[in-house]
């Protein structure tokens, strides 16, 4: 959410429309976006289609039944498409579609925060 810029003197007050519009915007965003999983699926999506079993690698510690149920969110949401060919073998492919890669920018905003301001993630002691 934007801040508007600061006049020299009186600051101006943001109306209750406003707030209550960024808010609404921002539990929407979230109510998806801050599930566990979804930002690292589509960081990892970011470099490309790729196979359930490829994510299920890519994304250590994510159980099948997660990264299905995840996959299928984000396909419902419109930001990953979920391509079947026919076989034999049946293959079927995920990639961000133009929702998806339009979080990209604010994806890697936020990487680089993490960067910047959280300490390490040390999977040994959060298991």
């Amino acid at each position: 959410m934007k801040t508007p810029p600061r006049r020299a003197g009186r600051a101006r007050r943001v109306s209750d429309e406003a707030c209550v519009s960024a808010d609404a915007a921002l539990v929407r965003a979230f109510d998806l976006l801050g599930k566990r999983w979804v930002g690292v699926l589509l960081g990892t999506l970011s470099g490309g289609p790729a196979g359930f079993r490829a994510l299920a690698r890519a994304v250590d510690g994510i159980s099948d039944s997660m990264l299905s149920d995840r996959l299928s969110e984000l396909c419902s949401a419109g930001l990953v498409t979920r391509t079947v060919t026919e076989g034999p073998p049946l293959a079927v492919t995920y990639a961000l579609a133009d929702a998806g890669r339009a979080l990209l920018p604010a994806l890697g905003q936020i990487s680089d925060w993490a960067e910047e301001h959280l300490p390490p993630f040390d999977r040994a002691a959060s298991d």
